[in-house]
């Protein structure tokens, strides 16, 4: 599975941006898309997560409201729409695909369920 991340970019406070994610190869293998970010001198930590079948999202709070996943299955991409940016979303974004055969006893937000990582797309937001 390979994953290409873009959309990335510099704002000002309170504007907007979408990142896309596109997925290729064998996708069947994976059941849910996440983002996730990682701002400097900081652990990388999860954003947002989407699963292909039926759509069901997940946020991280401070995030919830102003934030938006989606996907459009037949372009096997996902796109994470930012509004209302703060300086504190600055970060590289990752997209990363889940496994399928990960039980959904494991939270959407852990890392260590996701397999497969797209390169990371900058977003700078500036006060």
């Amino acid at each position: 599975v390979q994953l290409q991340a873009s959309g990335g970019g510099s704002v000002q406070a309170g504007e907007t941006l979408r990142l896309s994610c596109a997925a290729s190869g064998q996708i069947f293998l994976t059941s849910a898309m996440g983002w996730f970010r990682q701002a400097p001198g900081k652990e990388r930590e999860f954003v947002a997560a989407i699963k292909w079948s039926g759509g069901m999202t997940y946020y991280t709070d401070s995030v919830k409201g102003r934030f938006a996943i989606s996907r459009d299955n037949a372009k096997n991409t996902v796109y994470l729409q930012m509004n209302s940016l703060k300086p504190e979303d600055t970060a590289v974004y990752y997209c990363a695909a889940r496994r399928s055969a990960t039980s959904d006893s494991f939270n959407y937000s852990n890392m260590k369920t996701y397999a497969y990582w797209g390169q990371g797309t900058q977003v700078t937001v500036s006060s």
